[in-house]
């Protein structure tokens, strides 16, 4: 199992941005789907993004499209979320998973159960 452990989270002002960081050990990053995931107070965790394992292709949820960009640096065994245009609502506790069996395309699918996941880093955007 790959261990992942998430950084960058804050408070931020509505509008701002933040750069969250997944950083792994223990296994190499090259071979795993890799995402980000949400979960609200009160909400269900939901999908944010995903990158491929290689040729770095990418899907998003609706609701961040062209606000975010995840990315990886398979080198520095990291992935990123950078998360511009803030909203209130973008407030959530923002997981990283891996997988290595899943697409990055199904990685956000209802239910999907997935390898590995992160303790979660706090984003917190004011009004």
């Amino acid at each position: 199992q790959v261990q992942l452990v998430e950084s960058g989270g804050g408070l931020v002002q509505a509008g701002g941005s933040l750069r969250l960081s997944c950083a792994a050990s223990g296994r190499t990053l090259s071979g795993y789907v890799m995402g980000w995931f949400r979960q609200a107070p009160g909400k269900e965790r939901e999908f944010v993004a995903a990158i491929s394992r290689s040729f770095g292709r990418t899907y998003y949820a609706d609701f961040v499209k062209e606000r975010f960009t995840i990315s990886r640096d398979n080198a520095k065994n990291t992935v990123y979320l950078q998360m511009n245009s803030l909203k209130p609502e973008d407030t959530a506790v923002y997981y990283c998973a891996a997988d290595l069996f899943t697409t990055a395309q199904a990685m956000g699918a209802p239910g999907k159960s997935l390898g590995s996941w992160g303790q979660g880093t706090q984003v917190t955007v004011s009004s």
